[in-house]
């Protein structure tokens, strides 16, 4: 075996940019991912443990049920002076679990981890008030508490204010239907949660969709068709007189996987399918994905099961390529260290002492060049199968090996570059 070093030119690193789909429906209290089914196992109804609509993060305990003939593997971690916890367990809950129990004692958690969209109803109406000391006058004044979710993306929905007007926390845009401007803290918003794990590092602008049905009639579209951000209603139900067709119903976070809605009209004035908290509404965007995750339960709203919420984008994912090629010219890669290479029956060595080993010089190479006839062999030549390329480091470690789906014969005037492509 002889190492080559790779030339300046036979390493690139590139970087492969992919947008695949995702889809979620969201029926009748129950939330299904690009259309796959519930698959069942031998011990458990779902083979990866977890609910319709929700992705297994790592795959533990496939068609696992638990107990002494099934058992689920678990994490746990040793109390110790650093003081680490899970990162699944809340302040109150980690402390809680740290002061109860000893140095050295294990601590546990569980998997499977999962991961699945959810929709946070936030009711500007039902959220009570907080008083606030004005220092310039020493009077107090009610101020209205609101979501922590919400009060987290203050900062970035005004920083995205420059993309589109729509983002920001208040503005004075006239919008369609006669509104004057608008305070997001003083409306009532529907915030639908993405994890990172569904898109990738990005959102890819411009391929948001979200579709709401009713008894499998398109009753309202939503599309980010100018890749701003701005969720623009592009269609409405048959006969409704396209009800806020054109409307800005709400914006996409595109980086952190974030999509508010605001849009507050009525989708179809005949249709009764909404939840506000309390009790039944009209239809709107506000209430678009009922049942993901949001409490909201078909006892509570009983024609729940005739709507239907569609989502729909395109993730980015970011893979680092790198593309090597190895030579092997003319005159080069000609030898084996399979056994085979050489005739059968040999002896290897020549010599061998307590300071003296020789291999045999003499050993003769077995003539693999095929021959048109019968117990006839061809001339020899110098040729070799190449089956793997073995990858080293600069301190001759084995680091990588590519195996070919079929040897590959290279015979000592011909030269071959092997295209090898390792996904980082």
């Amino acid at each position: 075996m002889s190492l080559r070093k790779f030339g300046k030119t036979d390493v690139l690193l590139n970087t492969m940019k992919t947008h695949p789909n995702c889809e979620f429906l969201v029926y009748d209290g129950v939330v299904y991912y690009n259309s796959i089914p519930a698959l069942s196992g031998v011990f458990t109804s779902s083979v990866l443990n977890v609910d319709p609509g929700y992705i297994s993060l790592y795959e533990y305990n496939v068609d696992k049920k638990g107990g002494n003939q099934n058992p689920f593997i678990f994490p746990f971690i040793e109390k110790d002076s650093s003081r680490s916890s899970f990162k699944t367990l809340s302040n109150t809950a980690a402390e809680n679990e740290w002061s109860s129990s000893s140095y050295g004692e294990r601590l546990y958690s569980s998997y499977p981890l999962s991961a699945s969209i959810t929709r946070e109803y936030m009711s500007y109406g039902s959220r009570s008030a907080t008083l606030h000391l004005n220092t310039d006058d020493g009077k107090y004044s009610q101020i209205p508490n609101f979501n922590r979710h919400f009060n987290a993306l203050k900062n970035r929905l005004n920083y995205y204010g420059q993309r589109s007007e729509h983002y920001r926390i208040v503005s004075s845009l006239s919008q369609s239907g006669g509104d004057d401007g608008w305070n997001k803290a003083e409306q009532t918003i529907n915030l639908i949660s993405i994890p990172s794990i569904f898109y990738g590092s990005q959102i890819k602008p411009g391929s948001v969709t979200l579709k709401m049905y009713v008894t499998g009639t398109v009753a309202g579209v939503l599309q980010d068709t100018k890749q701003n951000g701005e969720l623009i209603q592009v269609s409405g139900s048959p006969g409704s007189q396209m009800l806020g067709s054109g409307n800005v119903a709400g914006v996409v976070l595109y980086d952190e996987g974030f999509i508010l809605l605001t849009g507050s009209w009525m989708l179809n004035n005949h249709l009764n399918y909404g939840y506000d908290g309390s009790s039944a509404d009209k239809l709107r965007w506000l209430y678009f994905a009922q049942g993901a995750a949001d409490s909201v339960t078909q006892t509570q709203l009983a024609a729940l099961e005739n709507m239907s919420s569609h989502i729909s984008f395109k993730g980015t994912s970011d893979t680092q390529v790198v593309t090597m090629f190895a030579h092997a010219k003319r005159g080069q890669v000609n030898h084996s260290n399979n056994p085979t290479f050489l005739v059968y029956g040999q002896d290897h060595l020549e010599y061998t002492s307590s300071q003296v080993y020789e291999e045999n010089s003499q050993r003769m190479i077995k003539n693999t060049v095929s021959s048109s006839y019968s117990e006839y062999s061809a001339s020899f030549k110098r040729q070799v199968y190449v089956s793997r390329v073995g990858i080293y480091d600069k301190n001759r470690n084995l680091i990588g090996v590519a195996t070919l789906s079929n040897p590959i014969l290279k015979e000592e005037d011909r030269d071959y570059a092997f295209k090898l492509k390792l996904d980082i």
